[in-house]
């Protein structure tokens, strides 16, 4: 899904408390739990948000319009977001600031040397090191005149419950339906992020065990039925939650 509607900026804030007013992030992110809270991220700091699910999406909205800064993540379900990011450094004119974002925080290597400004490991929930992320690398002008807001840095925004069982609802999807073996890498992949964003430990663990299990070439069948048993137990949960 590729949400073009920019977020409205809070304007009850102090001047000083929106350090990005006027920057537009486009948002390149699959998850709708951290897409979530970029969203809450962005509108505490006075930027405009749009979001892409994927790549294809995110091409096509780069086609049309240049946001102020472009933040991607690299584990996407139509490919690699170093290759997005690699495109839009190489492109001109420049978006202003480029930054990757994962919860390996091992791919900053990579994402630095596909052209990338910075680098933002998940989970991305501190109002002050996401803005600091993004001016340090913003015109000189906004840069020195603006100011990290620092009376979160304690408090992280938290993000929807009912956005992290719409990620498990897509998990189960492509759990139940799909015999592609790269769609279950990338599932596997998908929920240990998102897991590790909500503090799900049990998840986080199962999910990250079956994604070595894949990678080593081992045999992936009970790991995958207890990721699907986790994700299903989440997903009875979810009446509890409306």
């Amino acid at each position: 899904m590729d949400d073009s509607n920019a977020c409205a900026v809070n304007l009850t804030a102090a001047p000083g408390q929106l350090p990005l007013q006027g920057l537009t992030v486009l948002v390149v992110e699959d998850s709708r739990f951290a897409s979530d809270a970029m969203r809450m991220l962005c509108l505490r700091s006075g930027a405009r948000i749009r979001r892409a699910d994927r790549l294809a999406a995110a091409r096509r909205h780069l086609k049309t319009y240049r946001p102020s800064v472009l933040v991607v993540d690299l584990g996407l379900p139509d490919g690699s977001g170093l290759d997005l990011i690699a495109e839009a450094a190489a492109a001109v004119p420049r978006i202003r600031v480029i930054l990757g974002t994962s919860g390996d925080p091992a791919a900053e290597a990579a994402v630095m040397a596909a052209g990338a400004d910075g680098f933002l490991p998940k989970p991305v929930t501190s109002l002050h090191r996401f803005q600091e992320a993004i001016l340090a690398h913003a015109a000189p002008g906004r840069a020195a005149a603006a100011t990290p807001d620092r009376t979160h840095i304690d408090n992280p925004v938290e993000p929807d419950p009912l956005a992290y069982l719409d990620d498990m609802l897509q998990a189960a999807e492509i759990l139940c339906e799909s015999t592609d073996e790269v769609m279950l890498d990338y599932v596997a992949q998908f929920l240990a992020g998102v897991a590790r964003i909500a503090d799900d430990a049990a998840l986080a663990e199962a999910a990250s065990e079956l994604a070595r299990i894949r990678a080593s070439g081992g045999p992936a069948a009970s790991g995958t039925a207890r990721v699907a048993g986790l994700v299903q137990e989440r997903l009875r949960d979810r009446g509890s939650m409306l």
